[in-house]
């Protein structure tokens, strides 16, 4: 039967402003984790939080998530980056991934985040009077820093795909790497105005890219400020995965995270295939 992963983001970095219904605290992040994996999450994506503040990167507190959502299930957890801005922040490609170096060299760590590209975050509701939105940095000599890190500890590049170009960027920069196969997540939205919305025809060409540039890999759908569900009948007959949470639903969603994974789980078995498991992810994974 057919294995269809799903994975769960947790939070974001959107705060509880944006996202009232985020853990925002070590205990409710592993809380919610657990409990996400117990119905049927196969990977769980965190941003760290400890004590409802500013998300942080420190690796001690990403150690303590990870920890404590393995100590009951042994399912991959994966942390974020840092994001760096116009003004330079956080410019050192080293400083950027210590927190990944250090969670790996620890065995905390299957999947890192590694983005191909950068992407201006415009909101779909903007006006000629309202703050310009932020950018999304990835110079490549952080994309090279980053898939290095992956390859000296043995583990998976996660490519968020904001625009098209990310998937032959991604393949060209991982073949040239050496690293291990990635994970494409291609990155939908409604709220903002990078790649496609939900609809068939972006998902058709995303996975036709896919396909010339990095025959199979793995792809899930996913995104920021978007609802997958309408894609999700046609990822499962096309071979793909799919992200759902907290991180990637329409800013100020009323769901929570277990419900937007048991509503995954309900769809993926309504069309004949079964959630996997972690183990069902290493296997497909394996030497790749």
């Amino acid at each position: 039967m057919r294995k269809v992963w799903i994975e769960a983001a947790l939070n974001g970095p959107w705060s509880r402003a944006y996202q009232p219904g985020i853990p925002d605290t070590i205990e409710a992040i592993v809380a919610e984790g657990i409990a996400c994996a117990r119905a049927g999450a196969a990977i769980i994506h965190t941003h760290a939080y400890d004590g409802g503040g500013p998300q942080t990167f420190d690796w001690q507190v990403y150690a303590r998530i990870i920890e404590g959502i393995r100590a009951t299930i042994d399912v991959p957890v994966y942390p974020s980056i840092p994001g760096l801005d116009a003004r330079g922040n956080v410019a050192d490609p080293t400083a950027r991934f210590a927190h990944i170096e250090a969670l790996a060299e620890r065995g905390l760590l299957e999947f890192a985040v590694v983005d191909p590209g950068s992407v201006n975050f415009t909101l779909t509701t903007t006006t000629a009077q309202a703050k310009p939105a932020e950018t999304y940095l990835n110079p490549e000599s952080h994309i090279r820093h980053g898939l290095s890190v992956a390859v000296r500890h043995g583990i998976h590049p996660a490519f968020a795909i904001y625009e098209p170009g990310f998937i032959r960027a991604g393949a060209t920069l991982a073949r040239a790497s050496g690293v291990k196969t990635p994970i494409y997540r291609f990155m939908f939205s409604q709220q903002f105005a990078f790649c496609f919305p939900p609809k068939p025809y972006g998902l058709a060409a995303l996975v036709t890219l896919v396909e010339e540039e990095a025959r199979g890999a793995p792809w899930m759908i996913s995104g920021l400020g978007v609802d997958i569900t309408p894609l999700v009948v046609d990822t499962v007959a096309r071979g793909g995965h799919i992200r759902v949470g907290l991180e990637d639903a329409l800013l100020g969603s009323t769901a929570t995270n277990l419900r937007l994974v048991e509503d995954a789980v309900r769809l993926v078995r309504a069309e004949g295939a079964e959630p996997a498991t972690a183990e069902d992810v290493r296997r497909a994974l394996g030497g790749a």
